[in-house]
């Protein structure tokens, strides 16, 4: 088993990576436990938790106060306290509702994660942002609540259908971009093990990937600075999800696409070379992700990437490339230089 620390002096807490290693949790719980999760993930898993259960529906749109007051109730019902544990178990969706639950009821309670997607493993289950959507926008409604523990066990990446392992590849080709060329590299020599679901190889990707995200984390917890880097290609991704009502498009390949503008800004910019851009879109299609959102309304995305949470001051706050292991924050990104990115990735160019 191999351990990730995320150092954050008394909120310290370390990431388990290996196979069947969920025995682990027991250790992490001393009193009542609500585990949230989704009826078919619960129903896949081997293990038989002695835990109050929680489930919620499948999707995107299941991020909303109206589930997490079910949530609430359910936690009043069979009883946690200050000392009690919510433990999630599932992708995104789950560790983000769950999360919120766990950051909000009685001021805060103890949270574990136990990541079942690709992207939940290598992204959204570290780091300590927690949140539900709103109508007007992708996670707008949350709270920074760091677990005490995540548990990432490899074994549930064997059972996810190929969708799922694509859309999670595009936040770790993420990784790559903005901290570490050599991992990128990685990426591109062992794409076809990476694809073939090799785990050693798998294992390699989602230690680096959460050993960048904890090393990021660790310096800025509260996205002041550093940690914005990680929003990286997620302008764009949420704005195409919001658009297309979290129906058409999994969050890793929003992502993938919206990469591909800040890299073709970032050109545009001058700050990049045409070489990196092409690199980029070779690995985004060597994964069999998408690299444009082809048929979407480009002033549409341009007008919701105001509402996103990195607006600031009505400025939106661009993470751009510059090459790679290299990004920087730009505010001052000019409106006809967007548009025509956005243009061209809805015109499938």
């Amino acid at each position: 088993m191999e351990k990730v620390l995320v150092d954050l002096d008394a909120a310290s807490y370390e990431i388990f990576i290996g196979e069947n290693i969920l025995s682990g949790v027991d250790k992490f719980v001393n009193g009542k436990a609500l585990l949230i999760t989704q009826k078919n993930i619960l129903e896949l898993c081997a293990e038989k938790f002695p835990y109050e259960v929680a489930l919620i529906p499948d999707g995107e749109t299941a991020k909303n106060l109206r589930e997490a007051e079910k949530l609430y109730t359910r936690a009043i019902e069979v009883g946690l306290d200050r000392k009690s544990v919510v433990l999630a178990l599932g992708g995104g969706v789950v560790g983000d509702l769950a999360g919120f639950v766990a950051a909000t009821f009685m001021r805060g309670v103890n949270l574990i994660q136990i990541p079942t997607t690709l992207l939940a493993q290598v992204d959204s289950s570290v780091g300590g942002k927690t949140a539900v959507n709103h109508a007007l926008g992708k996670n707008l409604i949350g709270a920074f609540h760091q677990p005490r523990a995540v548990f990432i066990d490899l074994k549930f990446l064997k059972t996810l259908p190929e969708r799922e392992i694509k859309s999670g590849l595009g936040e770790v080709i993420k990784y790559g971009v903005i901290s570490d060329e050599k991992f990128f590299s990685y990426l591109e020599d062992n794409a076809d093990k990476i694809l073939q679901r090799d785990l050693k190889t798998l294992e390699y990707v989602v230690r680096r990937s959460c050993g960048i995200k904890a090393a990021v984390v660790s310096s800025d917890e509260r996205e002041a600075g550093l940690r914005r880097i990680l929003n990286f290609g997620h302008t764009l991704a949420h704005a195409i999800e919001e658009e297309t009502h979290y129906e058409k498009y999994r969050h890793g390949e929003a992502v993938a696409v919206g990469m591909m503008a800040a890299a073709l800004i970032s050109l545009e910019l001058g700050k990049t070379s045409a070489e990196n851009v092409q690199r980029l879109e070779n690995l985004i299609k060597k994964f069999g992700i998408m690299t444009t959102c082809t048929g979407l309304d480009a002033d549409k995305l341009y007008a919701v990437t105001f509402r996103d949470k990195k607006t600031v001051g009505g400025v939106v706050n661009w993470v751009l490339m510059k090459d790679f292991g290299e990004v920087e924050i730009c505010r001052d990104v000019p409106a006809q230089i967007i548009k025509k990115v956005f243009g061209g990735l809805c015109n499938g160019n």
